[in-house]
């Protein structure tokens, strides 16, 4: 009998890990959840345990340890943790073949780190990891022999449509972003825009913090950020198209002007489920795309006046270094700043932008830097506001 493949899912509660927990319950029979964590949301978390029986469940904040295991106590068998300690050291268990970084923030960087180290294919959906560090990430995956597949519904689409490709050049790859709330808004509106405004995406059900990225555009950004480094490409060989209909989720243009995409109805569990079975497709439950009766397709290039924070993020990966390290801790400072109404919208662009003319340039970063960067690009962002 074939063993389980045993998955570790870095951010459970959120909208890629539950998902998740969805394709696993689909194919059962070749995967089990060895470990579940979440950062505050214990009830859900308690819930998912009872469900999936997990060897361990951690509590990222220690201040709700005792809440979780209260709610744990008729399940003697899992494990309680919590802590960011316990985050790095569950993903280092022996039994785990993938992880599932699916937290939100710089808060992956770490335990995405220790997972590579203990030589653990990583299915990454935790994209500040790369744009925080991606020259360290890389080196380190090469190094340890860690595959990191991407689950970002347009890297996947990238990563599918190189399959066959070894060997052939990329002219350049067609990344596409569905606009978000705003695509068709005038600056003039887009200046009076409210949080409930930018939580309205037309087309995806994510969490609050990338659904306010993907209103700004920096989630678009950050993706920008993560192919470079993904796929070895150029920043000007990566192209941004908005595409309403989400249908195309990207593609890849090689040197003889082929264009390959993949397309697919919006469902992040495909993406999800392509890295946990790669190079194998299973089968997956939903609708199905039908292009003979599907709405036309739009492209168009993003207004970058509209939406400043694009042209920041292309500005920190062509300056390098830990400028894209500047620029997310900034974003996530100003991302929850919106959220709780201490900063207007187009405020966001302008406090990131001035963070980046702040905060001490370093070069060639090493792990210590990013995190001394991480911290100074917070107060500084933080005393913007």
């Amino acid at each position: 009998m074939k063993q389980k493949r045993q998955i570790a899912i870095l951010g459970s509660t959120g909208s890629i890990g539950t998902q998740a927990l969805e394709v696993i319950s689909e194919h059962s029979d070749l995967y089990e959840v060895y470990c579940l964590t979440a950062n505050n949301r214990v009830e859900l978390l308690a819930e998912q345990a009872h469900q999936y029986h997990p060897a361990a469940v951690v509590i990222a904040n220690e201040a709700r340890y005792d809440e979780l295991k209260a709610l744990m106590t008729d399940l003697p068998d899992v494990k309680v943790y919590a802590g960011a300690k316990a985050l790095d050291d569950i993903v280092e268990a022996g039994p785990i073949d993938m992880v599932l970084t699916a937290m939100v923030g710089f808060a992956g960087l770490s335990p995405t780190i220790h997972a590579i180290k203990a030589h653990k294919t990583i299915c990454l959906a935790n994209k500040e990891t790369l744009v925080v560090a991606g020259e360290l990430i890389c080196r380190l995956a090469m190094e340890n022999h860690a595959a990191i597949l991407p689950v970002d519904s347009e890297h996947s689409a990238i990563f599918q449509s190189l399959v066959g490709e070894d060997g052939n050049d990329i002219d350049k790859i067609l990344l596409t972003a569905s606009g978000g709330p705003f695509r068709t808004k005038s600056l003039d509106e887009i200046a009076t825009v409210t949080k409930a405004d930018a939580l309205r995406h037309p087309t995806w059900d994510m969490g609050a913090k990338i659904t306010i990225d993907s209103a700004t555009m920096m989630n678009k950004g950050f993706e920008v950020i993560e192919a470079k480094w993904l796929f070895g490409v150029k920043p000007s060989q990566i192209e941004v198209y908005v595409h309403p209909q989400s249908i195309v989720h990207s593609a890849v243009q090689f040197m003889d002007g082929s264009v390959k995409a993949q397309l697919g109805v919006p469902d992040m569990r495909l993406p999800i489920q392509y890295a946990f079975s790669f190079p194998c497709r299973l089968p997956l439950s939903g609708n199905r795309l039908d292009l003979f009766t599907a709405q036309h397709l739009d492209f168009f290039k993003p207004d970058m006046q509209k939406f400043p924070c694009l042209r920041l993020a292309y500005e920190a990966l062509d300056k390098g270094g830990n400028m894209p390290c500047i620029v997310n801790a900034a974003n996530e400072i100003v991302n929850r700043a919106f959220l709780e109404d201490r900063c207007r919208f187009l405020q966001m662009a302008e406090v990131i932008g001035e963070t980046m003319q702040r905060v001490t340039f370093i070069k060639t970063p090493s792990y210590d830097d990013y995190i001394n960067t991480d911290r100074e690009a917070r107060q500084i962002a933080s005393s913007l506001l």
